[in-house]
């Protein structure tokens, strides 16, 4: 059911978009199918995904999109060889043309207890119309919305989920770069996207950063650079290295959230997270980070690199979700793909019970 957002936005109707770290019902992901978006093998992106997996259904519920039956056959015999809890994983057909469901995705959105959840279908355009054949994953929500039988809210503009972070109060992280950049939303001015964040998010607070890291070809999307850890604090990207064509704008960024404020007009704690090097492939810069990395029940998947930088952003990390199993995921493989275990996942929050 798609509501009507002319005459009832979720603010109005009592929706929000929960932090992160509130509980899951499941994680969704898309089975890798198209080989051309990686440089190497697509059998190493796969095991990375059974990584994954086998590491979110010892915790939530999976939902696995997938192409065909044959995928499907395929995948969930690789799954029980593996070890994953075959009982969590529900495999779905729902053809996509790539992986990155976190930004062609649902923004899933609660209210009261036991109320159904409602989502919202932003416009996909692939990044900018820089990827024209990938649009067609526009279609997905429309499909979900039915298998889920969740209200659909439709705010008309063009957003990915990777660039909004929540921290479940009423404060939203995002940058210029990419919210102001003209090949989304050329008719909206800042102020009108904020008011479209805080009607669908049901935030009160819009923090802007400036520019995200070097090899992003979303045009800087939050989560490579800052990411809520708690509703008060935040871990924010550094490069060490001042010749490093990232320092001055993770400077830059990191600046502006030691002088933000949350909804309620408090600073926040800003941790730093190291960066992990210049990673390239094929001659070019890869948008590697330990901000892309996921957190669903009882465990955080990080993203990690080859580098020595690994040990110290799972560290940070390990003290900042003390509850939480942490789980390196080698993404040398993913990368390339210009993303990582953020942008390939799409959480489903838990509606409690009455």
């Amino acid at each position: 059911m798609t509501i009507d957002s002319q005459k009832s936005t979720p603010r109005e109707l009592g929706y929000r978009m929960p932090a992160e770290w509130e509980p899951h019902r499941a994680t969704w992901l898309a089975w890798p199918e198209n080989s051309e978006t990686w440089p190497g093998p697509i059998a190493a992106v796969r095991d990375i995904w059974l990584r994954m997996i086998v590491a979110l259904s010892a915790q939530e519920e999976v939902c696995l999109l997938v192409d065909h039956e044959r995928a499907e056959a395929e995948v969930s015999d690789r799954l029980r060889s593996v070890g994953a809890v075959i009982e969590r994983i529900s495999i779905r057909r729902i053809p996509t043309v790539d992986v990155w469901i976190r930004d062609y995705g649902p923004t899933f959105l609660t209210r009261k207890n036991g109320e159904p959840l409602a989502f919202v279908d932003w416009i996909f355009n692939a990044w900018g119309e820089k990827y024209p054949g990938y649009v067609r994953d526009e279609g997905v929500n429309r499909t979900l919305a039915k298998l889920i039988s969740a209200a659909v809210f439709e705010p008309g503009i063009v957003l990915e989920g990777g660039s909004i972070e929540v921290n479940g109060l009423g404060t939203c992280l995002t940058t210029e770069q990419c919210l102001l950049n003209p090949n989304r939303n050329p008719n909206l001015s800042q102020g009108q996207i904020e008011r479209v964040l805080q009607d669908f998010l049901n935030v009160r607070q819009v923090i802007w950063l400036g520019r995200g890291i070097a090899g992003d070809d979303t045009d800087g999307h939050i989560d490579d650079i800052a990411r809520f850890v708690n509703p008060t604090a935040i871990v924010c990207c550094l490069e060490d290295d001042q010749a490093d064509e990232n320092y001055p704008a993770l400077r830059e960024n990191f600046e502006r959230l030691e002088a933000a404020r949350d909804q309620d007009g408090k600073k926040f704690t800003v941790v730093p997270l190291p960066m992990p090097g210049r990673v390239v492939a094929e001659g070019r810069r890869m948008p590697a980070s330990y901000a892309n990395f996921y957190l669903a029940n009882g465990v955080v998947l990080v993203p990690t690199y080859d580098h020595p930088n690994d040990h110290r952003a799972l560290g940070i990390l390990r003290e900042l979700f003390p509850g939480r199993k942490m789980v390196g995921i080698p993404c040398a493989a993913l990368v390339p793909g210009f993303g990582a275990i953020h942008c390939v996942t799409q959480q489903e929050p838990a509606v409690a019970a009455i």
